[in-house]
């Protein structure tokens, strides 16, 4: 039986391994996640909520807490971190601020266990009234990184899109 066992693992993982590998000739990179929304208020209004590390748990509802390891004001090079919980696997991600250009755009590296990036771009409408807010996020999963990020794609897509959604509430009500 514990060889029967074995063997499932080991075709299993050899299976895992070719579809990574055929995954990464495309480009070797890693498509990242896109969502977005628009919010009725302008842009300094939704930068004011986006940008408040401490406040990013009443619209993350995958990041349980997060610390900033670095004093304050955020800034490029500002260093934290977040206890996430992504797929029921809870995990601390170490960040650090890669952009920080009020109000338009903030971007992280994830820095732990699973690394990549995201960035929020905020862009006015004409008016001044409402905000479009792009996400872009990218995320390599220590094994099989390919194969788990085009798996974990559909699942991950609607966890940040509702995130955003609640981003949009929150702002609009002024919460």
């Amino acid at each position: 039986m514990l060889w029967l066992v074995a063997r499932i693992v080991l075709v299993g993982g050899a299976l895992a391994w070719v579809a990574d590998q055929f995954l990464a000739r495309r480009d070797g990179r890693i498509p990242p996640l896109e969502m977005l929304v628009v919010i009725d208020a302008p842009v300094d209004r939704t930068w004011a909520v986006l940008a408040d590390v401490p406040r990013q748990p009443e619209w993350m509802a995958d990041m349980k807490a997060v610390r900033m390891t670095t004093p304050e004001p955020t800034a490029v090079g500002s260093r934290g971190e977040a206890l996430v919980r992504i797929l029921g696997i809870g995990v601390r991600d170490p960040v650090e601020v890669t952009a920080f250009e009020p109000p338009r755009r903030f971007a992280i590296r994830h820095e732990g266990t699973v690394r990549g990036g995201g960035v929020m771009e905020l862009e006015p409408s004409v008016d001044g009234t409402t905000t479009v807010v792009r996400w872009a996020e990218t995320l390599a999963a220590p094994v099989f990184p390919h194969l788990a990020a085009v798996a974990a794609a559909p699942v991950l897509r609607r966890v940040f899109q509702d995130d955003l959604f609640r981003l949009k509430r929150l702002v609009e009500t002024g919460g």
